[in-house]
C-alpha cells in the first residue's frame, strides 16, 4: 500500500467505521482499558464452530482507536478463533515497534479482543462467567507534552 492508499483507507474507516456498535446476545464480551485515562474498548463476539460469525465493538476513546477497531474487526470477522488469535499476536508485536502514545490505541483493541476470547473460554465452563477486563501497558499521551501541561490523545 502506498501513502495515498493508506490515507484513503484510514479516512474511510474514520468516516464509516465498520462493525461499530453493540452486538445483541453475544457469545463473548471483552474489555480493554487504559488505566491512565479511562479510555476503553468493548468487543462483542458471536462464535459458531470456533469461527467468528459476527463481531462488533464500542469505544470510549479517540478516533485513532475507532479506526483501529474498525480495521481489526473487519480483518478478523469470518476468521477461525485460532487465525484471529494469531492475527492479534502479530498486531501486538507490531505495536511494540510503535511509540507508546501511538501504540495504545491498537493495544486497546487487541486487549479487548483477547479478553473476549478469554470470556468465551470461561463461559464454556460457567455460562455466568463475568466479563474480563485487560489493561494496556502503553500510555496514550506523549509524556513530553504532559510535562508541559499539554494533553494529547
Amino acid at each position: 500500500m502506498d501513502t495515498k492508499e493508506i490515507y484513503e483507507t484510514t479516512m474511510d474507516h474514520m468516516m464509516n467505521p465498520r462493525n461499530y456498535g453493540k452486538l445483541e446476545n453475544p457469545d463473548a464480551v471483552g474489555i480493554g482499558k487504559n488505566p491512565q485515562n479511562g479510555e476503553m474498548v468493548i468487543i462483542y463476539l458471536k462464535i459458531e464452530n470456533e469461527k467468528i460469525e459476527d463481531i462488533k465493538f464500542q469505544a470510549k476513546a479517540c478516533m485513532t482507536t475507532v479506526i483501529a477497531g474498525s480495521i481489526f474487526t473487519q480483518t478478523v470477522k469470518g476468521a477461525t478463533l485460532k487465525e484471529a488469535r494469531e492475527l492479534t499476536s502479530i498486531m501486538l508485536e507490531k505495536v511494540k515497534q510503535m511509540p507508546p502514545e501511538e501504540a495504545a490505541c491498537s493495544e486497546l483493541v487487541a486487549e479487548a479482543f483477547l479478553a473476549a476470547l478469554e470470556h468465551h473460554e470461561m463461559r464454556a465452563k460457567d455460562p455466568e462467567a463475568p466479563v474480563p477486563t485487560r489493561m494496556i501497558e502503553n500510555e496514550c499521551a506523549d509524556q513530553s507534552l504532559q510535562k508541559e501541561g499539554v494533553e494529547n490523545g
